[in-house]
């Protein structure tokens, strides 16, 4: 028998282990998570740089190919010209959204051309480097994300993981935790139901619609700043940053964005860490 969380077949069927059986047989499944999570009644969680460490390749891929376009511009403006940043550039611009939108936007913020076939270009020189790079290095889950989800599927808590990458599903899988999620919305999913990308809430709204729990009862787990604005802006009750870069900075512009609460790592949500 399919827990009713279960979607379209990802993850794990829950119905061997009903979440009532799951908190029964621990001594307080509850006990092991923060406070601020014992009472939402689910979790989204964003995959690249929360799930897994796969934001890494994703920003060398989109530095290798902005990098190139950049250097074939005439000389006359060097600040125009200036080589992609992975962290600050990538950051603002681009972690979180759609290949396309973030192409178009990061050529916005330096006032180049954005015409349709220029940002496809761009767009699809990143895919085909990520794409290399995925199937040379691999990608790792966080160690801490993984106990944290360890935790929360011990309490019975329904966990989706949203994504505008049309490879998550593969991401997840590689790394070994797609078992972990009852419900998956990645960037082929978004494009076939027509939903705008991030900082709009649609991705988590859908994954929460898949759980069959109202955004007011679940949480989001982000690191880009256009998700954590996704995640306020669809009400959530709480919205989780993840400050990877553990920079002031970094932290600051998170809060300033929507995120309740910033961690560097999800193991802070254990017992002993120390969410901020």
């Amino acid at each position: 028998m399919r827990s009713p969380w279960s979607t379209e077949g990802f993850g794990r069927d829950r119905g061997e282990v009903p979440a009532r059986v799951a908190r029964a047989e621990a001594d307080d499944p509850l006990d092991q998570l923060a406070a601020v999570l014992r009472d939402v009644r689910a979790v989204v969680f964003d995959t690249d740089g929360v799930l897994t460490d796969s934001a890494r390749v994703h920003a060398a891929a989109w530095k290798a190919a902005f990098d190139a376009y950049l250097s074939e511009l005439t000389p006359d403006d060097p600040m125009r010209r200036r080589p992609f940043d992975v962290h600050d550039d990538y950051l603002r611009y681009v972690d979180g959204r759609s290949r396309l939108d973030g192409a178009e936007a990061f050529l916005a913020s330096r006032g180049l051309d954005r015409s349709a076939g220029t940002v496809r270009g761009i767009a699809e020189e990143k895919e085909r480097l990520f794409v290399r790079r995925l199937s040379e290095h691999g990608i790792d889950a966080y160690p801490g994300t993984v106990r944290l989800l360890r935790a929360l599927r011990l309490a019975g808590t329904p966990l989706a993981a949203a994504s505008a990458s049309r490879h998550a599903r593969e991401i997840l899988t590689r790394a070994g935790v797609a078992g972990l999620f009852d419900a998956l919305v990645d960037g082929g999913e978004a494009a076939r139901l027509g939903l705008p990308g991030k900082p709009q809430p649609h991705l988590f709204l859908e994954a929460t619609r898949r759980l069959g729990v109202p955004a007011r009862h679940a949480a989001v787990v982000e690191d880009a700043l256009a998700g954590v604005e996704a995640g306020r802006r669809g009400g959530f009750a709480l919205v989780v940053g993840v400050d990877r870069a553990g920079t002031g900075d970094s932290r600051a512009r998170l809060l300033r964005h929507g995120a309740d609460l910033v961690v560097g790592d999800l193991g802070e949500l254990l017992p002993g860490g120390k969410p901020k």
